[in-house]
């Protein structure tokens, strides 16, 4: 394969990428979305933290760079008041990595959850199977599973539903 055709190929890949995880956010909005209107949490995607190092142009698109690290995707409280922390991952593969939450993110969740919040990672594996992994399960992946990924037949007791529209990841009423 030339440099071109990895180049394309890679360019092709990313694409597919951020398609896919905008279609999980989108999943995901709408059942935080539910779960509000339901009055069973207040749920909202954590924006990324950024500044613009330029102006607006005619069409109000800015360069931004990022200040900080990423945060986890989604924060909020649950009804009761406990606090709730998560970070969502999508993976068209068979397997999802523990590589793929950032050392940054760890640490909040890790401080988010020894405060009593219910931190967890939801999991899609194709749009197919989903899952609301506890964090302390998807952090410590190498002691329980031997391995540092995970696959969806490791995770089945922490599989969600999704059902008219809504992924099922919190306990209504």
């Amino acid at each position: 394969m030339t440099n071109r055709e990895q180049h394309l190929k890679a360019v092709m890949t990313g694409r597919r990428s951020r398609a896919a995880g905008g279609a999980w956010e989108e999943l995901l909005e709408a059942s935080c979305r539910h779960y509000r209107l339901k009055g069973a949490a207040e749920i909202t995607k954590t924006p990324e933290p950024m500044k613009p190092i330029g102006p607006k142009n005619a069409k109000g698109q800015f360069l931004a760079c990022y200040t900080k690290q990423a945060q986890p995707d989604y924060k909020g409280t649950l009804a009761g008041g406990r606090a709730v922390v998560f970070e969502a991952k999508h993976t068209d593969s068979d397997r999802l990595q523990r590589s793929v939450v950032s050392e940054e993110q760890e640490k909040q969740l890790d401080r988010h959850m020894a405060l009593g919040a219910d931190c967890f990672v939801m999991v899609s594996f194709g749009f197919r199977q989903f899952f609301k992994i506890p964090w302390e399960v998807f952090r410590d992946m190498k002691e329980r599973y031997g391995r540092k990924y995970i696959t969806p037949e490791d995770v089945q007791e922490y599989k969600v539903r999704y059902i008219g529209g809504v992924l099922q990841f919190l306990k209504e009423g």
